[in-house]
């Protein structure tokens, strides 16, 4: 892989004239609807091209690890045998790359570029990609290098065995971290200065009032609350910390280099993470735009039949799955609509007459363009189903929740209720499969131990990987690592020291 990504780098191939021609145009047209931006540069792919980019997540160069090449061998087999074909790929930076696939059709090439500006837009103008590095093009190869070095010195094996334990915990980083202000740490001068203050807050009031304004219950609730506060400053960590991976390279007694090693792991997961909350809204944005320009602007009438086919492939949804090019583009359509006759706002709400609601048209064409843009600047996928998601477009999308059977394992329809079907979604994407896990005590039982807390949100945590997680934990902290979850129904813990995990029926940690 490494061969084939120096001579794409070296080598890549600019786009013939004809389709040159094609995206000055797409350009153009999707400046001309609104559409804001980067420069853009397109790049030609042969297949197993772009399946070794797409093994490393968009980036022609990534540190040397065994895992990618396991990711190319599936793409290329999967191409192969004909069970997947990647048509296009486009990366977060500035400028933006896209890789096109040399033997995809006239009418695909048009597609796929009109689908990479709608992305390109996105990822300019989103506020959840706002805090990414734009320039991570170059920073993949610093971290390439960096870890090249380390292998020079340490040697390909414990460097790689200690990639392959952090990368375990890769998703245990806190994905809003970039969008808070972060506040000054506790020092142990500020411990020692709450310590020496005996004082009690009392509101200043004339002598005469002061039983009165400030009576034994208030100062006593005021002293406990003062107590709780320093007990909360003594805590390490003060408050619980998503960022395990953070905390990590803070706190645990690790080589310089190990430390390094953490730091490029983290990176690119934060740089990553905007990704996966914005899958939905991000996927059906660039499909929504590739639909209006090549519907409306590109399409020749010989291409008709070929565009048909494959849009219809990418926004086909199998039973039981949720396809996130048609979830989003239907409900970038359904906003739209709604803005575009009205149909939002109290009138709205309080009208519950179905006969009006058919009907309803205040005529405010052009509003719903307008609409989407905004939502386009400030949502994530969460934010974006909770706040648009209509019992009306359920009905219409024919959406519906669904649950194992106990007995034969199959998946059954539960249920059509509206409120059923949103809390199921927002659930699965608030998780996206990755369990929230927080340190709470950095010195458990007084012995230096890691302790956990998981917040189980309905789901219990896979044992398989707590297993692997946990055990990598406990070989970086050097210390014993215990999670607080739920199991069953019931409160547990699961504790490692490294080399077994064992399960225990217990009470909350922190």
């Amino acid at each position: 892989m490494a061969v084939i990504a120096t001579r794409f780098l070296n080598h890549g191939r600019q786009l013939p004239p004809e389709l040159e021609a094609e995206r000055l145009r797409i350009c153009e047209l999707a400046r001309s609807y609104g559409l804001d931006f980067f420069e853009t540069r397109f790049e030609m792919c042969s297949y197993e091209e772009i399946n070794m980019i797409a093994a490393y997540d968009g980036f022609p160069t990534r540190y040397p690890h065994w895992k990618w090449g396991m990711s190319y061998l599936e793409m290329q087999k999967g191409y192969e045998y004909g069970l997947q074909k990647i048509y296009e790929m486009v990366i977060n930076t500035e400028p933006s790359y896209a890789y096109l696939l040399d033997c995809n059709l006239h009418v695909d090439q048009k597609l796929v570029m009109a689908h990479v500006y709608g992305h390109v837009d996105f990822f300019k103008n989103n506020e959840w990609f706002a805090p990414t590095n734009r320039k991570m093009l170059d920073q993949m190869a610093n971290h390439a290098a960096r870890v090249q070095r380390m292998i020079d010195r340490q040697g390909r094996e414990e460097v790689e065995e200690f990639f392959d334990q952090v990368l375990s915990l890769d998703n245990l980083i806190d994905p809003f971290l970039p969008h808070r202000t972060h506040k000054r740490a506790t020092t142990e001068a500020d411990i020692e200065l709450a310590e020496a203050d005996g004082q009690v807050p009392r509101i200043p009031v004339s002598s005469y009032m002061d039983k009165f304004v400030n009576p034994p219950e208030y100062l006593e609730a005021q002293r406990r609350k003062k107590a709780d506060k320093l007990e909360q400053m003594q805590r390490f960590p003060e408050a619980p910390e998503r960022d395990v991976l953070g905390f990590l390279m803070a706190q645990a007694p690790l080589k310089r280099w190990q430390l390094e090693v953490i730091a490029i792991v983290r990176d690119e997961a934060y740089y990553f993470a905007p990704q996966g909350q914005t899958k939905i809204m991000n996927e059906g944005w660039a499909t929504y735009w590739h639909t209006k320009m090549m519907t409306s602007d590109l399409l020749e009438p010989s291409e008709v039949i070929d565009y048909c086919d494959h849009t219809s492939g990418t926004t086909a949804t199998a039973p039981g799955q949720l396809n996130p090019y048609k979830l989003g583009l239907e409900l970038w359509r359904h906003i739209e609509e709604r803005w575009d006759h009205g149909r939002h706002g109290k009138a709205w709400l309080d009208c519950l007459d179905p006969e009006a609601r058919k009907r309803w048209d205040t005529g405010e064409r052009g509003k719903g363009r307008e609409k989407i843009f905004e939502v386009r600047r400030t949502h994530n996928d969460v934010t974006f189903l909770d706040t648009f998601l209509t019992a009306e477009f359920c009905a219409q999308q024919g959406l519906f929740t669904t649950r194992q059977d106990a007995r034969s394992g199959q998946w059954l329809i539960d249920s059509h209720e509206f409120d059923q079907i949103k809390t199921q979604l927002l659930h699965t994407l608030a998780t996206r499969g990755s369990p929230r896990v927080y340190v709470v005590d950095a010195n458990h039982g007084n012995r230096g131990e890691l302790a956990l807390r998981h917040d189980h949100e309905g789901q219990d945590i896979k044992l398989e990987w707590a297993e692997v997680a946990l055990g990598n934990l406990a070989r970086i902290w050097a210390r014993p690592v215990v999670l607080e979850t739920h199991l069953d129904g019931k409160p547990a813990a699961l504790l490692h020291d490294g080399d077994e995990m064992k399960r225990e029926g217990r009470g909350e940690a922190g």
